[in-house]
C-alpha cells in the first residue's frame, strides 16, 4: 500500500518557500505522493451566517498551478488532486492543463475527480449545478480522448469539439482518473470508468460493501476489478492515534492500494510542526 501525505493548505500559508521545504521533506521521508484538494472560490458568510465548512477565508493553492511548481521542485513525488471539482470547470482546458502537468513532471499526475458540494462555486463559474454528475462522466470520456489522440471529434451531450485536439499530450497517451465521493453514483461512475475509488470513511462493513459495489460495476462493465486503486484518507485529527495503525491495516484488508494523511486540524503551527506528525506516522504504519 503506498503511502501519501495531503497538502495542508488550509494551513500552509503563502510562502513559495515553505510549500517547498514541506513537499521536498515529504519526498525525502519516503512518501509515494502528495494529494491536494480544490476549489476556486469560497462563499463569503457576510451574507450567509449559517454557512459551514469551507469560506473565502480558507486557502486554497490552485491545484495545477501548484502542482507545476511541485514538478519542479520535486523529482519522485506522485502529483494528485483529491479531488478536482471537475464539473466546474471546461472540460478541454482540464485536459490541456492536466496534460501539461503530466509532461512537466515526467507523467506523475493523477487526476482525482469529484462533483463537490458548493453551489455558489458553480453559479460563480458559470456552471451547472443541478446536472454535475451526469456531465462529469462525459467529461472523462472526453479528455481521455484528448489526451490520447491528435484529432478528435466528438457530439455529446454537452460537449462538441469538431476535429481539434491538445499538444503536448501525455507521454504515455492517458492520465489515471480517480473518483471521490460516497455517493452510489459514484461507486459506479468508479467502478465502469475509473482508474480507482477514493473513499472517505472508516474501513468497516460499510466500506467493504461499497468497495464491493465498485468492483460489481467493474464487472458489469467488462473490466477487471482487481486494475481498480483504491485510497482512503486517515485524518490525524479525527482518529485517535492508537487506531491509526488499525485504520491503515483494516483498508489494506479490504484491498486499499493507497492510503493519504491528512495532518490538517490538529492545531500546528508551523510547517516543521506537520512534517514532525507526518514522520511519527510513516514511522508508524510501516
Amino acid at each position: 500500500m503506498r503511502i501519501g501525505a495531503i497538502f495542508p493548505q488550509l494551513e500552509i500559508g503563502d510562502d513559495p518557500a515553505d510549500i517547498r521545504d514541506w513537499a521536498l521533506a515529504v519526498e525525502e521521508m519516503g512518501y509515494a505522493h502528495v494529494l491536494a484538494f480544490d476549489h476556486v472560490l469560497g462563499a463569503g458568510r457576510g451574507s450567509r451566517p449559517d454557512w459551514r465548512l469551507y469560506d473565502n477565508e480558507s486557502t486554497f493553492h490552485e491545484v495545477f498551478v501548484l502542482f507545476g511548481y511541485l514538478a519542479a521542485v520535486t523529482t519522485s513525488l506522485e502529483l494528485v488532486t483529491g479531488v478536482l471539482v471537475l464539473p466546474q470547470r471546461q472540460t478541454a482546458l482540464v485536459a490541456k492543463q492536466a496534460a501539461e502537468v503530466d509532461v512537466l513532471s515526467g507523467g506523475r499526475l493523477r487526476l482525482g475527480v469529484g462533483v463537490g458540494w458548493n453551489p455558489v462555486e458553480y453559479r460563480a463559474l458559470g456552471e451547472s449545478f443541478t446536472d454535475r454528475g451526469a456531465r462529469s462522466a462525459e467529461q472523462v470520456e472526453l479528455m481521455r480522448r484528448l489526451w490520447a489522440e491528435p484529432s478528435v471529434t466528438f457530439e455529446g451531450r454537452w460537449h462538441h469539439v469538431d476535429d481539434a485536439g491538445i499538444k503536448p499530450r501525455p507521454a504515455a497517451g492517458r492520465i489515471p482518473v480517480w473518483f471521490g465521493g460516497n455517493a452510489e453514483a459514484v461507486l459506479r461512475r468508479a467502478g465502469r470508468l475509473g482508474d480507482g475509488w477514493l473513499p472517505q470513511r472508516q474501513p468497516d462493513a460499510t466500506a467493504a460493501a461499497m468497495v464491493a459495489r465498485v468492483r460489481a460495476h467493474a464487472e458489469e462493465a467488462g473490466r477487471d476489478p482487481a486494475a481498480i486503486g483504491f485510497e482512503p484518507r486517515l485524518v490525524l485529527a479525527d482518529v485517535p492515534r492508537g487506531r491509526w495503525a488499525p485504520f491503515a491495516d483494516g483498508w489494506r484488508e479490504l484491498g486499499a492500494t493507497h492510503l493519504c494523511v491528512s495532518t490538517m486540524g490538529l492545531g500546528l503551527k508551523s510547517v516543521d510542526e506537520h512534517l514532525g506528525v507526518l514522520r511519527d506516522v510513516l514511522d508508524l504504519l510501516r
